[in-house]
């Protein structure tokens, strides 16, 4: 009979793996057949594309000399892409390529004038969710693997529509279609961490944007720093995805001849005129039509960006700007004419109904938002508080701070009081430096993420300080916990714990003011610059260097973080009315001693209460410059 139950269990393992591994077929297929094609098939077409910007001259940046001079960046920019076509802009540096590339992705800026339509609409939440965006620079955690980084995207980028299983299966389709399998359990790495190549790296900047399926595609410079076999495998990939009937626009600097003739559509420009619209193939045989020839054969891009340079054979350095208006003045006559009256017709198809549905503002809910970037946070912060240098910096200070106080007498109160200075100096202000950077280094992070709608601002925000919350408590913990029974401070178990708890308390107030201050300046050597300042200010009001400070300064103890913090530390281990040996033979009044009466140990819940207030403040002030830092996006 028990062999009978044994073979039925077995049985029914054996269907339930069946079943399984079919529902893992069915969502693996369902994946495939999402990337086959576009779900949405977008022309992309902008005429007479104009973009200025305001810049200051003058001898002195700031004084009364500098004037604001307007400078014209695009000069009247016209083209279309239709679905399934790749459209490179070329041109060299300062030519406006990324700024052109921007515009149409609805990234800029500015004033900005012109039409720019999406299959004869406007910019919309439609198209939006369907737009992918490429920047120049990889704007990647360095510490997650390939996988992590495509998970936690696809996780917030993708609309609950798909099971969290689902969102997981897009993340690995891209894997396989970007060629990065094997490398998926390796970390992205970064300037001062060994990781992924930047080949790879930028593969994986492509792939976060192909989780949504994009119906368009912008990339800007996506070769740039690659070797021509890695640019080739790119630029295959690209192709591929265009020929499934996406719309792709890439800016690109010097292509090979090989390369250049991928792209169907070929847009050159010279300090913001245009030169040339149309075919690659036909690129050639238009400059020849209008007299530039190569003297020799070469690859078409190095000529083309040779001419956007004013570079001609034979010509002199002189010729330069001659040599660019005859170009913009021969494709005023012979090609932007013509163009307008090709766009006419084109672009003009709906949506397909999508823009008479509903489409939300987000693709997850705040709560899903907060709970997935917590994650995010946990395990990539894991690797930055928790390094071995870290570590070993503060058990070194623990070991020489303890021994310095080594089971000081009661009666050294001088000695005591120095170490619990040295607390509300050295535990808050851990914290302070460590806080200081989190938001100038994930700078470009966090204007990638929301220019894509990735998260709402309110979600990172929370996600990122209560991350962080642990992370930045462990170490201050261990260091208060080996240097107070090493310093022969009060033996009670209730005064450590005060203790512990008034310099975790200070630790968090003083990461809001670091958090605060890297928000307010976004710029990490003037947030440095700043904090300094601030901290020296600090330990200066705090009460133990100067106990006579004059009344015009006197104000600066009150805004001073460390001087509530060593008045609490004082609280928890002194009592007024105790006595300590002054002298041989003669005992004083713990509170008439001179570093402490100058503070005094009263109003403890005043002191809790300042705290308090300083740290919501501080991290009202961060939240609201991030807020105006991304004031362009939507928060």
């Amino acid at each position: 009979m028990s062999k009978f139950k044994d073979s039925i269990e077995m049985a029914e393992n054996e269907i339930e793996k069946v079943e399984e591994g079919q529902n893992q077929n069915h969502l693996e297929q369902k994946v495939k057949d999402i990337f086959e094609k576009a779900a949405l098939l977008v022309t992309l077409k902008f005429e007479d594309v104009e973009h200025k910007i305001k810049s200051k001259t003058g001898r002195f940046f700031g004084s009364r000399n500098a004037k604001s001079e307007e400078k014209m960046i695009l000069k009247g920019v016209s083209g279309a892409v239709s679905p399934g076509e790749l459209l490179a802009i070329l041109g060299p540096s300062g030519s406006g390529k990324t700024t052109l590339l921007t515009a149409l992705g609805g990234r800029l800026d500015g004033d900005t004038k012109g039409t720019i339509t999406y299959n004869g609409k406007p910019f919309s939440a439609t198209i939006k969710r369907r737009t992918g965006f490429v920047t120049q620079i990889n704007a990647l955690h360095p510490h997650l693997t390939v996988n992590e980084t495509l998970v936690f995207t696809a996780l917030l980028r993708l609309p609950n529509s798909l099971t969290e299983k689902e969102k997981i299966l897009h993340a690995e389709a891209v894997l396989n279609q970007l060629s990065l399998t094997w490398c998926k359990d390796t970390i992205i790495g970064g300037r001062f961490v060994k990781g992924i190549s930047g080949g790879e790296q930028r593969r994986v900047s492509i792939g976060q944007e192909l989780l949504i399926n994009p119906s368009l595609l912008f990339l800007d410079e996506p070769t740039s720093g690659l070797d021509s076999t890695i640019a080739r495998q790119i630029l295959s990939s690209l192709w591929k995805l265009a020929k499934g009937g996406r719309t792709i626009l890439m800016s690109i600097h010097q292509p090979s001849s090989s390369l250049f003739y991928m792209f169907n559509k070929v847009m050159l420009l010279s300090e913001g005129n245009s030169l040339y619209f149309g075919k690659g193939e036909e690129v050639m045989n238009y400059f020849a039509s209008v007299g530039f020839v190569p003297s020799v054969a070469m690859n078409p891009s190095d000529f083309l960006l040779d001419l956007a340079s004013g570079v001609v054979s034979g010509d002199r350095k002189e010729d330069r700007e001659a040599v660019k208006q005859i170009l913009v003045s021969a494709y005023q006559s012979n090609l932007s004419e013509k163009l307008k009256a090709e766009f006419q017709d084109m672009g003009n198809q709906s949506l397909k109904g999508s823009e008479n549905k509903k489409i939300g503002k987000w693709n997850t809910s705040w709560w899903q938002q907060f709970v997935v970037l917590l994650r995010r946070d946990l395990v990539e912060r894991r690797h930055d508080s928790f390094s071995w240098l870290k570590i070993c910096q503060v058990l070194f200070l623990s070991v020489i701070t303890g021994t310095l106080w080594w089971q000081s007498s009661t009666d050294n109160i001088q000695d005591h009081v120095g170490l619990l200075f040295f607390y509300s100096r050295f535990v808050g202000f851990y914290s302070f430096f460590q806080a200081l950077r989190t938001f100038p280094i994930e700078r470009m992070m966090i204007e990638k993420e929301r220019a894509s709608g990735m998260y709402r601002l309110s979600s990172y925000f929370m996600a990122r300080t209560i991350g962080d919350i642990p992370m930045e408590l462990t170490l201050p913990t261990l260091f208060v916990t080996l240097t107070y029974w090493m310093g022969g401070l009060k033996p009670t178990a209730l005064s450590f714990i005060y203790t512990l708890l008034v310099s975790l308390y200070s630790a968090l107030v003083a990461q809001s003011l670091g958090l605060a201050i890297g928000a307010v300046v976004m710029e990490q050597m003037m947030a440095n610059t700043i904090a300094v300042t601030v901290v020296l200010i600090f330990m200066l009001a705090g009460g133990f260097l100067v106990q006579d400070i004059p009344i015009f300064l006197s104000w600066i103890q009150y805004i001073s973080l460390a001087y509530f913090s060593y008045k609490l530390l004082l609280a928890v281990q002194y009592n007024g009315d105790e006595t300590y040996n002054c002298a041989p033979n003669v005992t004083c009044l713990v509170r008439n001693y001179t570093r402490i009466k100058a503070i005094g140990l009263d109003h403890s819940l005043l002191s809790v209460i300042a705290l308090t207030i300083m740290f919501l403040g501080f991290r009202f002030i961060a939240y609201i410059a991030l807020i105006r830092f991304g004031s362009n996006r939507n928060n």
